[in-house]
């Protein structure tokens, strides 16, 4: 079998004989979603340490707009430069450590020329050189190209941003992503614009929230409007799914809405299949694509803690569509918030469940396959659990 990020995947490796449910794959174990302590490993080693996507490059499209966000307690400033470069600064100024932009929420908005602490008005250009501290003399008080702000590792792809807060030091952007942007070529990912957000605050574990979107098994049971929509979605528990290919939606559909359609026209480049189904991928460690013809749902997932998630859900759509009078999103938008809710929900009781005393790990049945590529990411970094 082959996951959704085109990794083969192994039904019954490393099983324990002596446990009555051997055939069954086991999780992580319960302190992987409940503990602090393995969240901070997490936060230095994933969160700080892979390419995080923060968002999209048109969130701050012209010279000096600017977008404050955190990763994991870590306020960021993405500024996009004179030259039209993106830069991604730790929001701290190198004077007395005050925050240039003082904000705990993600805000956007734009820089006059430069940047300016509202502490003591040291002042930085907009690629983080060190401008002005006033009643100081360079050379004299201070040597200004040695305190410029401290800067993070940036780079995009498909209009999305992705920032790596240890710096450059690691595999490139490209090599993380792996095989998704060959897969994904006739989607025009960078055309695309943010036509609505919806931000959800979720009491769960951010793995919890990707092993759910990593397996079709619960979809039954929790998403009959969808299955409804997509009835491969149900079929077996979700056991034959062919993500490469995409999934087929019922006699007469193609996209991601109550209906199945809609008045909007399919991405131009897609293929036959791409016309009709849907596709999905997963982007460790946080960035989640839901494909259909004529737009893409794309979560961004911001752990807090253990138990404490926000997802941003932008929906994307061809500019060409936005400028028409009629564009009005919400027969995908409302669909998707629909389903959304019910998933939160669900990892919601989830998360409840897993802080029993009785609860050590679970287990992945044979069509959650997909679901234990997470597991192996968590291996790769971290080590053994």
């Amino acid at each position: 079998m082959v996951d959704r990020r085109g990794l083969k995947v192994g039904r019954r490796t490393m099983r324990n004989k002596t446990d009555m449910s051997a055939k069954l794959e086991r999780t992580l174990p319960r302190a992987a979603y409940v503990s602090d302590e393995f969240f901070n490993r997490e936060r230095e080693r994933l969160f700080f340490g892979e390419w995080f996507c923060v968002g999209r490059a048109d969130e701050a499209p012209n010279p000096g707009d600017y977008l404050v966000f955190d990763i994991a307690g870590e306020s960021m400033l993405l500024v996009r430069g004179k030259n039209g470069e993106l830069r991604v600064f730790f929001n701290v100024c190198r004077h007395r450590g005050s925050q240039l932009v003082p904000s705990t929420e993600r805000v956007t908005r734009r820089f006059a020329s430069t940047v300016r602490c509202p502490y003591h008005s040291w002042t930085y250009e907009l690629d983080g050189r060190l401008r002005t501290a006033p009643y100081l003399e360079d050379g004299q008080d201070l040597c200004k190209a040695d305190l410029p702000l401290h800067q993070a590792a940036v780079d995009t792809w498909g209009g999305f941003v992705f920032v790596r807060v240890n710096g450059t030091s690691g595999p490139t952007l490209a090599a993380q992503l792996g095989p998704i942007p060959d897969r994904l070529t006739r989607y025009p990912l960078d055309e695309l614009k943010i036509a609505r957000r919806i931000s959800y605050d979720i009491a769960a574990n951010w793995k919890a929230m990707l092993e759910n979107y990593n397996e079709c098994y619960h979809c039954g049971p929790v998403h009959p409007e969808l299955c409804d929509l997509v009835p491969a979605f149900k079929k077996k528990g979700g056991a034959e799914l062919d993500w490469e290919r995409g999934i087929p939606h019922r006699d007469g559909a193609y996209t991601f809405t109550k209906s199945g359609t809609t008045t909007r026209r399919p991405f131009e480049a897609l293929n036959e299949d791409e016309r009709s189904r849907h596709k999905g991928e997963l982007a460790y460690p946080n960035l989640l694509l839901s494909l259909s013809a004529d737009h893409v749902a794309a979560f961004t997932v911001w752990p807090h803690g253990p138990a404490k998630t926000t997802i941003l859900c932008d929906f994307l759509f061809h500019p060409d569509e936005m400028a028409n009078e009629a564009f009005d999103p919400s027969d995908a938008v409302d669909f998707w918030d629909l389903v959304n809710r019910q998933d939160w929900r669900i990892c919601e009781s989830v998360q409840r469940g897993m802080t029993s005393r009785v609860f050590q790990y679970g287990y992945y049945a044979p069509m959650e396959s997909a679901s234990l590529d997470i597991r192996r990411y968590i291996a790769d970094r971290l080590g053994p659990s």
